[in-house]
């Protein structure tokens, strides 16, 4: 929508210098006029769960920047100020990135010593993970690098040994009792002192951007207990990550600074701008993809993103990324978290299991979609919701009892897939790499050929299937839950083990059988010919792309993520086929799904509207409705102003030149009526209920000794959007996608006929699809 913005803003020019009051009113209104000169507070601000007018706050800005440019003029000190004003957008951004990257970094850091912590303890120093206790041990060896005597488990902690069936249930009760432990702790801080801080956020902050106003949702209390809850829901070992509420985490930083600077706290259309930034920096620190991180707002979240905001994401992104990399959670000087290094090609006839592993992740993101919905929604309309702390504890109790035994989903999700992206060195000590070596084997260590598979493998291949089928059911029941869970980490663990048992049967395959026509071309015997983490990594960008329908980002982000700038074509091919494969069972990805079940008012940019339907058929008032409430321009007193306040409740009034004519003036908002007929009755003297109301230059002739009358043409917006009632409703929707309109009113030859808002536009395309209208809520 920026190649709108130029035409946006002469539109708005106009409604700006037309609603400015020029200068002294003739026949003596002037000195009634004084408390209406200076903006009162509020004026022009918006109710809770209401939508912005992007044409007003572009105007707005306008103006703000037309008067600074006049002001720098005219002496050294509005120079400075104007330069100030030209640079806090880019202060904003380097906050945003420091502390979003600082918190980033903490969050890593205290997740992966509480994981840790539900198996055993670090007798040295107990605030080490395990991996750091063993790095600090003078007795730690290369081959049992996970074992040294300064960290120990549990069941050896209290019994003095860590061997029989005694040490294992003794350590399965302590991971389990830890796991409901830090499960009920974030469910009950979010649910006492931040309700909005549960979920991924993100289907939140992708309404927020296409200008909804939920308050509190950015607050500091939302950045302070999901910070807190976070890092205790990724460490209860629940099927859930933490990249998606990163995006939020960064936005409530956004906002926190946004309230530093009068630019953006008092102009909502500037702060979305700010917002689409931080989520960009939100997704480079997640997964240390700072190009990604700027693709993903552009692409997924931001629904109004010029120019400018683009360098800026950038900056914000890089800032971020800097600072995660300076606390160096990971401790291996990367800011990525799954480094991987491959030393082979990948060949034209893998092309057929990617593309394959591309239908398998559309298939499931698509299932998972269905399956989440219809679990939210019986969560929202049975008994089930009112139990929110029951539900985490009882779904992270579950998690844990059929987790532990096995290994693969005993450790953390990351280290999960980390381990299935890695690729077999001669130095790894994973089950997936018990593979059988040759004697005669005598070759440089990174170029290991394909060999039979061992013992190990076969038992890591059940484990993983297993881990399959548990990810796959767990996550539904998950995603959704009132602690902070994100999407992404889950949602890859999924395709990522999918990929490395895919690559397996393809490696196991091609070494029994190299001399069948397919192999024949590229894998000699004795040589390295498949690897089997590139098909992980291919199975988890393909298994994402089909939940979150990316493609573009999500490429980026995948290359970024594991360095792995060679498989950018096999990642692209997976990517889109998952897209095609999900878009066939429907066109909305998880985010979007979710915000339909909230009754959000989101106009999606990517949903296409082809009914012939005429503006006419959606308008308000209806036939069998009682006539449109409007305001005249001169004949209402400040009575039957309050009074049709109180006895309606619309979001604002059209102003006509008088009820019989119906000729159409302009539009006034209604907290803007509401609070100059407050601020008048208190500011302006002599005014009473009987007060006349007028909204033209002059006022009206008056009959002797009149009450004082009450001039509201400084709030009058004089060019409101209009279009006539034969406008084809694909061009009514295109108009409030592309300018952001909150309302538009409907006329014919100059005369009034209706009004139609976002709701109804929002509704009438419900009904074109036979969906419930009524599931849209909000304004």
């Amino acid at each position: 929508s920026s190649s709108s913005s130029s035409s946006l803003s002469s539109l708005c020019l106009a409604s700006a210098s037309a609603s400015t009051p020029g200068g002294e009113e003739p026949n003596g209104a002037g000195h009634l006029m004084d408390f209406l000169d200076e903006p009162f507070p509020d004026v022009g601000t918006y109710e809770d769960f209401h939508t912005i007018d992007w044409l007003r706050e572009k105007s707005r800005d306008t103006d703000r920047h037309r008067k600074i440019t006049s002001k720098s003029k005219e002496s050294m000190w509005e120079l400075i100020k104007s330069l100030l004003d030209a640079w806090s957008g880019w202060v904003v951004m380097l906050l945003i990135g420091l502390l979003s990257g600082t918190l980033a970094g903490v969050i890593d850091l205290a997740v992966d010593w509480m994981t840790d912590l539900k198996e055993g303890v670090c007798l040295s120093a107990f605030w080490y993970s395990h991996e750091q206790c063993c790095w600090t041990s003078n007795q730690t060896t290369f081959d049992d690098r996970d074992k040294c005597p300064e960290w120990q488990k549990w069941a050896e902690l209290m019994t003095g040994t860590s061997e029989g069936a005694g040490a294992y249930l003794l350590n399965y009760l302590l991971y389990v009792l830890w796991a409901l432990l830090f499960s009920f702790l974030a469910v009950s801080l979010v649910r006492v002192f931040a309700p909005y801080a549960c979920g991924s956020g993100i289907p939140e902050i992708k309404t927020i951007l296409s200008g909804f106003i939920i308050r509190g949702y950015l607050g500091k209390w939302t950045l302070l207990i999901k910070t807190v809850t976070l890092v205790l829901a990724v460490s209860s070992g629940l099927s859930l990550g933490k990249e998606g509420p990163l995006v939020h985490v960064a936005c409530c930083c956004g906002n926190l600074f946004c309230s530093l600077f009068s630019k953006y706290s008092k102009n909502e259309g500037k702060r979305r701008e700010v917002l689409s930034a931080a989520a960009a920096a939100g997704v480079s620190v997640a997964f240390g993809a700072p190009i990604g991180g700027v693709l993903f707002s552009l692409e997924e979240v931001s629904y109004y993103f010029p120019l400018k905001t683009l360098w800026r994401s950038f900056f914000a992104a890089l800032v971020a990324a800097f600072t995660l990399r300076s606390i160096n959670p990971f401790g291996n000087s990367r800011l990525v978290l799954f480094y991987v290094e491959y030393h082979t090609p990948w060949y034209m006839a893998e092309l057929v299991p990617f593309i394959l592993l591309g239908v398998f992740g559309g298939l499931w993101g698509a299932l998972f979609i269905r399956a989440n919905i219809a679990w939210c929604r019986r969560r929202k309309t049975t008994r089930l919701g009112r139990y929110p702390v029951l539900e985490v504890v009882g779904v992270a109790g579950v998690t844990a009892l059929l987790a532990f035994p096995n290994p693969y989903t005993r450790r953390s999700t990351s280290e999960l897939i980390s381990e299935l992206f890695n690729d077999c060195g001669a130095l790894e000590s994973s089950q997936l790499c018990d593979y059988v070596n040759s004697p005669n084997m005598s070759r440089p260590l990174d170029d290991i050929p394909d060999r039979p598979a061992g013992p190990g493998v076969y038992t890591a291949l059940w484990q993983l299937a297993l881990a399959l089928v548990f990810k796959v059911v767990v996550t539904v029941f998950t995603f959704g839950m009132k602690i902070p869970s994100g999407l992404f980490i889950p949602s890859m663990a999924v395709g990522a083990i999918a990929g490395r048992m895919v690559g397996i049967a393809v490696e196991q395959t091609a070494y029994h059988h190299h001399d069948w026509i397919i192999f024949r071309n590229w894998c000699r015997p004795g040589a390295d010919c498949v690897t089997p983490g590139l098909y992980a990594m291919v199975g988890a960008a393909a298994c994402l792309g089909g939940v979150t329908r990316m493609t573009v980002s999500l490429v980026v982000i995948m290359f970024e993520l594991t360095g792995g700038l060679e498989y950018i074509v096999p990642l692209m091919a997976a990517a889109v086929t998952s897209k095609w494969v999900a878009d066939a069972f429907g066109k909305e990805g998880i985010y979007e799904s979710h915000i339909q079940l909230n009754g959000y008012p989101y106009l999606d940019v990517r949903d296409e509207f082809s009914h012939r339907t005429l503006a006419a058929d959606v308008m308000r008032p209806r036939r069998s409705e009682p006539p449109l409430a409007v305001l005249t321009q001169d004949a209402d007193s400040v009575e039957e102003v309050e009074a049709l306040i109180k006895g309606t409740d619309y979001n604002g009034f059209p102003v006509v030149v008088s009820r019989e004519s119906e000729r159409l003036i302009g539009f006034v908002g209604r907290r803007d009526l509401t609070l100059a007929v407050k601020t008048a009755r208190q500011k302006q003297e002599g005014v009473v209920s009987s007060s006349l109301v007028f909204f033209t230059e002059d006022p009206p002739p008056l009959p002797d000794d009149p009450p004082p009358p009450l001039k509201l043409r400084r709030i009058l917006n004089l060019s409101p959007f209009t279009v006539t009632d034969h406008t084809p409703m694909e061009t009514v929707v295109d108009i409030f996608r592309k300018l952001g309109l909150r309302q538009c009113l409907v006329t014919r030859s100059g005369r009034l006929l209706g009004i139609i808002t976002k709701k109804d536009v929002l509704r009438h395309m419900a009904q074109m699809m036979d969906q419930d209208p009524e599931s849209i809520m909000f304004n």
